[in-house]
């Protein structure tokens, strides 16, 4: 594992954001007065960020059950908070590999967390790497994984920050998914410019928002799987929970033919 690098404390930090709407408690003042801003100008942004990790939940479990996949790459995968991609795989499938990739050097010193198997039999990892340099994050996960047999692709909610230029971002998608294997998944979680409240909001953090037709350009060539493009409530949501009528935030899951 790499050694963090120097971690700034008086400087708002995404992934300190992101953990203060989760309800973490990983996070500083600095963090919480950029996160209470811009939820007083975005009021769902903490739905959002609740509904993204249902989401995980149920696309890895889905993916690691179903699907029967069983290595996955978490790029981009911020603080450990409750219900990590490990922890669900592994529940799902003791034996699933995982190869968690961040630039932050705070994600580092928390990742000893990250680190430990649900399942003895499961292997769990973390890369210290930049999603802007997929080559470098490929080369990492073959570390752990092997991208000969299908892999799992989770770009969750990172790739606005890290690639402000949609062109950028199809780069990285496209680069990542033509190295998988054939029947490997794509799991794609992003923000969108659906809503003045969300366009307001990102303008305080600097999180490029896409619009829906752009999200759903980054699965071409992939199989969209039902229920296609929609608000994160919306796929596959669990029959006991009613899931909100909209949100500013769309996903997808596709798999490589």
């Amino acid at each position: 594992m790499p050694e963090p690098g120097e971690i700034d404390h008086s400087r708002p930090n995404s992934a300190r954001i992101w953990n203060h709407w989760l309800g973490g408690k990983d996070n500083y003042q600095v963090d919480r007065e950029v996160a209470d801003a811009v939820a007083a100008r975005m009021p769902e942004i903490r739905d959002v960020a609740r509904e993204g990790r249902r989401f995980l939940v149920r696309a890895v479990t889905f993916l690691a059950g179903e699907a029967g996949i069983d290595q996955f790459l978490d790029i981009g995968t911020g603080l450990p908070t409750m219900e990590n991609t490990h922890e669900v795989a592994q529940r799902t499938n003791p034996r699933a590999r995982i190869v968690y990739v961040d630039k932050d050097p705070l994600v580092l010193v928390h990742a000893k967390a990250l680190l430990t198997n649900v399942s003895p039999a499961g292997r769990t990892w973390y890369v210290q790497a930049d999603v802007r340099k997929p080559e470098q994050v490929l080369d990492e996960a073959r570390a752990l994984l092997d991208l000969d047999r299908p892999v799992a692709v989770l770009l969750l909610g990172v790739l606005g920050l890290a690639t402000p230029e949609f062109s950028d971002m199809l780069a990285v998608v496209r680069t990542l998914m033509a190295a998988m294997a054939s029947g490997s998944y794509l799991a794609l979680l992003d923000g969108t410019d659906t809503s003045e409240a969300a366009r307001s909001g990102a303008n305080l953090t600097g999180y490029r928002l896409r619009s829906p037709d752009e999200l759903r350009e980054c699965a071409d060539g992939l199989e969209l799987l039902e229920p296609g493009l929609v608000p994160s409530p919306h796929w596959r949501p669990e029959p006991h929970h009613e899931p909100l009528p909209h949100l500013d935030s769309y996903v997808l899951v596709a798999r490589k033919p």
